[in-house]
């Protein structure tokens, strides 16, 4: 699996704001900081960081919730810091039956999504 992971952002500042405020229905909350790079502890491990950069290339990361309301959560919180909606909280039956998930666009537009695995559904 992987340990820890980081994408570039082009406002530091603005972007720490958003993940602060968006990633903390998911547990995230910001421990570190080392000039214009953050990282973000979910109880375990500070497995996720951002870092200001010239260059950005919007990607996808994706996190896992404990349930279909933090799903909810996450995606309120992340419209409320500034993230633009690309997918209602709902079940992705293309993906997988269970694929309970909501995407919203970071201010670099990075797909950033939160994902709940329901394997109860489709049974």
């Amino acid at each position: 699996m992987i340990a820890h992971t980081s994408l570039a952002v082009s406002n530091y500042r603005s972007s720490k704001a958003f993940y602060e405020k968006a990633l903390a229905p998911l547990g995230y909350k910001n421990n570190m900081e080392f000039g214009d790079a953050a990282g973000f502890n979910d109880g375990k491990n500070t497995d996720f960081w951002i870092g200001e950069s010239e260059t950005v290339s919007p990607t996808h990361l994706a996190f896992e919730a404990k349930n279909k309301d933090e799903v909810h959560a996450f995606y309120d919180a992340a419209l409320k810091a500034g993230g633009k909606d690309n997918g209602k909280p709902g079940y992705r039956k293309d993906y997988w039956p269970g694929y309970y998930a909501a995407f919203v666009h970071d201010p670099d537009g990075h797909n950033i999504e939160a994902v709940w695995y329901d394997y109860d559904a489709g049974k």
